[in-house]
């Protein structure tokens, strides 16, 4: 039979015409959870990345994620729909965000604020990676109570009935997905920023998440419907899985080049 979808309304929070979605929740809280850890990391490690710093990063950041998120999803999942329909580019409170394409946005973004403020691209990407897992973990959630992104049919008996999917049972993928790109990379990534070598290896903290979401991100396309507008690619991955090789070709370079400094 399955469990019952849990029928949570999408909007948070309703004042008069102004509607906040949990979807903007957690962008905003993961926002500002990763800016208090980086603060935080600031304050207690002697680093080129100063308390000051961190906040002017901050703007950057949602620079980096909004903008490349979006511009990531119009390029890989609906580039022919928005190039009939460009003023739709804008209308992003009617979702479309990309993690790939936020992830490239947040690159560019932290490496013009390290080249204006003459310190080392690593040592800002370093401090920023272990509060990634956190948001991203909230951006799953909110996928969950959305009724989208939901995963393939299926018989276990924790399967769902979920509003935009038919009459069939799937996998509530959100959720996986939130406790391997959330909960089990964010214990591996704290876990391994406060290891006392690990600020000695630049690059380490960086590579390490981008190969550990490209595999809890491949994992749980295993059990996530594809998007109906494009299906299943190459050797039968999705797009998300494809997008996620050359992520984890860099994840695993990075690792490889961190060395103690001598």
């Amino acid at each position: 039979m399955g469990l019952i979808f849990p029928d949570i309304d999408p909007v948070a929070i309703q004042i008069g015409p102004l509607a906040v979605r949990w979807y903007a929740l957690a962008y905003v809280t993961g926002l500002l959870v990763g800016w208090r850890y980086v603060r935080r990391v600031a304050q207690v490690r002697d680093s080129e990345l100063s308390v000051e710093m961190v906040d002017d990063l901050l703007l950057w950041i949602m620079l980096g994620v909004i903008l490349g998120g979006r511009v990531g999803y119009v390029l890989f999942y609906q580039f022919g729909y928005y190039m009939k329909e460009p003023l739709e580019v804008l209308a992003v409170w009617r979702g479309g965000m990309s993690f790939h394409g936020g992830l490239i946005g947040v690159v560019v973004a932290i490496v013009f604020f390290a080249r204006s403020r003459r310190i080392q691209l690593l040592t800002v990407a370093d401090a920023i990676a272990p509060a990634f897992p956190f948001g991203l973990m909230l951006g799953r959630v909110s996928n969950f109570i959305n009724g989208e992104l939901y995963g393939r049919t299926t018989e276990v008996p924790w399967a769902m009935i979920f509003p935009r999917g038919g009459d069939a049972l799937r996998h509530p993928s959100q959720l996986y997905e939130a406790a391997l790109e959330g909960g089990l990379l964010l214990a591996l990534m704290l876990w391994l920023a406060h290891r006392r070598n690990a600020n000695l290896r630049p690059g380490l903290l960086s590579g390490v998440f981008l190969l550990g979401y490209s595999v809890a991100r491949a994992a749980g396309e295993l059990f996530r419907e594809p998007d109906s507008h494009i299906g299943f690619l190459w050797a039968g991955l999705t797009m998300g899985q494809i997008l996620c090789i050359p992520l984890a070709a860099i994840g695993l370079w990075l690792i490889v080049r961190s060395n103690p400094q001598k």
